[in-house]
């Protein structure tokens, strides 16, 4: 989905956002009202210069454009202020590291999301997502939002160190996610340090939540030091761990040694974190959209029925028979990108869409932008999983679908994420039929990942379900 060839001779238009600020630039605009800002972009031109406080940077609004950028990781590095705050917040991970550093540490963890892992996930994410399941009431109104974090924090602790996380630690996890991703989002966009030195209540939730996640992950590693080895990512890491005097990574073309505690404090916070934000919040927006959507929602179920009669956990096997499930995860990805908005830094004087940029200039893409292009996607406001079937997914544009980034540097945890959203989305259809509760919509709030942030929603049992259950029974049979 992201294989898209650029045309040299095709000469781009440069552009100027409009509605600057004076020392905030289009901050205001693009924290108040980002998707319409968003939007309103590729009218600018192919390539669109706006404000981020003081800073000066770029937005891609062409998919070729953005290919070509995301195909060159050497020329634009990780960086920019996303990046920068984001570093503050994970340390030196896979997600934030320079290009320089990034073959090392992508062997180190390519085993835990082999194919055959995956594979192998699958029945851990089919039990978590049942056990979900069992714990609603027909009739309950429930925080769908909520929920599905539950979920995805219970799958990703379960990979990254068998379960470390109890009810407790899990709830910690959710309580400082909450704070953390609307202060990066914020931080983002107004990149001026002084306004977050200020000990206001929303600065003091976010250092405090950083404190506690660095906490967590500290106690947990100390914990499974003193315990027997587990075959899960935390103890590959801790295999590999060696002592290195000065803590010198290896360069690209260098062959992965071991790495250091603080390397592996780094991953462990990485993972976590964009392990259970990023797809909690595809589930909800699922959810949501297929509520709104009933044609969608009754093709679903009727795959579902037939796939996993009586409600069966979904398999490996099963996911491969579920095709429409994977086309509603997929429009989810394309309507509703988890991952919206994302900064590089140049690192050298270059060339872009005919415009010289100089050394450390800040570009931005937005996967939502490029995903609403009516030019890729006729109509892209509506929600049309059938795009995505295989006689009709060929007409979409090569590179124009990048939910999970391209070239090297694309998101290492990709088929793990969209599997993790295929078993809980046929799993709770299999059950649940989720209306949205009185007042309630769907629409997606913004910050540093893009869903619904508290969606409520009324449980309604499926047809399959035993019909003579007492009063009080979820209607959920084990899964």
């Amino acid at each position: 989905m992201s294989g898209a060839v650029t045309d040299p001779t095709r000469v781009s238009r440069v552009g100027t956002a409009p509605g600057i600020f004076p020392s905030v630039g289009h901050a205001i605009a693009l924290f108040h009202r980002p998707l319409d800002f968003l939007n309103s972009l590729p009218a600018q031109g192919d390539l669109v210069e706006l404000r981020l406080g003081p800073q000066r940077a770029w937005m891609l609004c062409d998919p070729q454009l953005v290919h070509r950028m995301l195909m060159d990781p050497h020329t634009f590095d990780k960086g920019g202020t996303q990046y920068d705050r984001l570093g503050a917040l994970m340390g030196n991970g896979i997600v934030t590291c320079p290009q320089s550093e990034h073959r090392r540490q992508r062997t180190l963890l390519q085993p835990g999301f082999h194919p055959s892992r995956i594979a192998a996930y699958t029945a851990l994410m089919a039990e978590e997502a049942g056990a979900l399941c069992r714990e609603w009431r027909a009739g309950e109104q429930v925080d769908v939002t909520g929920a599905m974090m539950t979920l995805t924090t219970r799958v990703t602790s379960r990979v990254l160190f068998s379960g470390s996380l109890d009810a407790e630690r899990a709830a910690v996890v959710r309580e400082c996610l909450a704070a953390v991703v609307r202060g990066l989002f914020v931080r983002t966009v107004v990149p001026v340090d002084a306004v977050f030195r200020i000990p206001t209540p929303a600065n003091r939730r976010y250092r405090g939540a950083l404190r506690r996640l660095h906490g967590l992950i500290d106690a947990i590693i100390a914990e499974r030091r003193a315990a027997p080895p587990r075959e899960d990512l935390l103890g590959t890491l801790l295999a590999a761990r060696v002592e290195k005097g000065d803590g010198a990574p290896q360069g690209d073309g260098e062959e992965p040694s071991g790495i250091t505690d603080r390397e592996i404090h780094d991953q462990i916070l990485t993972l976590l974190l964009t392990g259970v934000e990023t797809t909690a919040m595809c589930l909800a927006s699922a959810f949501g959209l297929l509520a709104e959507n009933p044609e969608a929602e009754r093709a679903l179920h009727r795959e579902v029925d037939a796939v996993l009669p009586d409600g069966r956990a979904p398999g490996h096997e099963e996911l491969a028979r579920l095709e429409y499930t994977r086309c509603v995860v997929t429009e989810t990805l394309r309507a509703r990108p988890p991952g919206w908005l994302f900064t590089r830094i140049t690192t050298r004087e270059t060339e872009l869409g005919g415009r010289r940029l100089p050394r450390g200039s800040m570009v931005l893409y937005s996967p939502y932008l490029l995903h609403h292009d009516p030019a890729s996607f006729p109509e892209p406001e509506r929600f049309l999983p059938e795009r995505w079937l295989p006689e009709r997914q060929s007409a979409v544009p090569k590179g124009a679908m990048l939910p999970f980034a391209a070239g090297n540097r694309k998101c290492i945890g990709d088929r793990f994420a969209v599997a993790e959203a295929m078993v809980g989305v046929a799993t709770v259809a299999a059950h649940w039929r989720l209306r949205p509760a009185s007042g309630q919509e769907s629409r997606p709030r913004p910050a540093m990942t893009l869903g619904p942030r508290s969606l409520m929603m009324l449980c309604e049992p499926r047809h399959h379900s035993h019909h003579n259950r007492m009063a009080g029974d979820n209607g959920v049979d084990n899964v």
